[in-house]
């Protein structure tokens, strides 16, 4: 109390202004029956005893190999019966081919009374089209060779691809540190360029999977090798005939060719061809698609 004379009091100039301020502040209050109501907050999910965290939601999507499955997985996100549930299937799944490209079965489950209504003023969709059947897989003899059934699955592959071809078997020559020579499966009759691909990574490819799909039937790894229209032969002449012609530039030069960037396949027939030339000698150098083979001088022995 000892500073009390020295407290300012109140002069009539600023009582007037705040007797405004709380005038104009209330002319702009709402009544409060007029204001807005204040947002609940949702509640937090919580953990309980053999129930997941999706448990207090009001829907969910389940997956499963098959639809039974699909509701399954859905019921125990929800931690409820089947009978409180209502199930909209999204889709059935599917086997794909040879079990390449198979699709898990989806399903919406909503508990019931939650599943939300549309508007009357929508318009109706459209019904879902029914999903086709899978196709079903073709019947291989027992006891059939592994060049038989590579026939009939890369046939199946093909026209599932849309290809109206055929496939002939074949018997490939054996190559150099090789005991068995491949089976040949050569396409016939189908769009070379689209089979093939560019620098033949297409072929490559279809020459892969094929091989994969005969192996989960016969349980090993089959010695193939999927053709077009004699394509691998006609490239394998070509590319010995390159590989020689740029070995004749490099001893005349006496410099380092580098070829066009190749597949392994390709650069190893580049490498047994001039692998026994006592004037030149291969190299690959690179990395990932652009590795290619150099072919340089054989340094002199001294």
């Amino acid at each position: 109390m000892a500073n009390a004379h020295l407290q300012r009091r109140p002069t009539p100039t600023m009582q007037s202004r705040s007797r405004q301020g709380r005038l104009r502040r209330a002319a702009t209050r709402r009544p409060w029956c007029q204001r807005p109501p204040k947002p609940r907050r949702q509640p937090a999910l919580r953990y309980r005893r053999g129930r997941s965290v999706e448990a207090g939601r009001r829907s969910v999507e389940g997956r499963g190999k098959t639809v039974d499955d699909a509701i399954l997985d859905a019921m125990t996100k929800l931690g409820a019966s089947r009978e409180a549930l209502e199930i909209e299937v999204i889709t059935e799944g599917s086997r794909g081919v040879f079990g390449i490209g198979a699709e898990d079965a989806r399903v919406r489950a909503y508990l019931k009374g939650a599943r939300p209504v549309a508007p009357a003023a929508a318009p109706a969709k459209a019904p879902r089209p029914a999903p086709r059947p899978p196709a079903p897989e073709p019947d291989i003899p027992a006891g059939a060779s592994d060049a038989e059934v590579g026939r009939i699955v890369l046939t199946t592959l093909l026209n599932k691809m849309g290809f109206n071809a055929t496939v002939e078997v074949g018997q490939a020559e054996p190559a150099d540190g090789e005991e068995a020579a491949p089976a040949v499966l050569d396409i016939k009759g189908a769009d070379q360029g689209l089979l093939i691909g560019r620098r033949g990574e297409t072929l490559r490819d279809l020459q892969f999977i094929t091989r994969l799909i005969v192996s989960h039937k016969v349980g090993h790894w089959p010695n193939l090798v999927v053709d077009v229209e004699g394509y691998r032969q006609h490239r394998e002449q070509a590319l010995i005939q390159l590989a020689r012609r740029m070995a004749d530039k490099v001893r005349l030069t006496r410099q380092p060719v580098p070829l066009e960037p190749m597949p392994p396949n390709e650069r190893r027939i580049v490498h047994l061809t001039l692998r026994d030339d006592p004037d030149v000698m291969t190299e690959s150098t690179g990395e990932g698609e652009a590795r290619k083979v150099v072919i340089m001088p054989r340094p002199k022995a001294q």
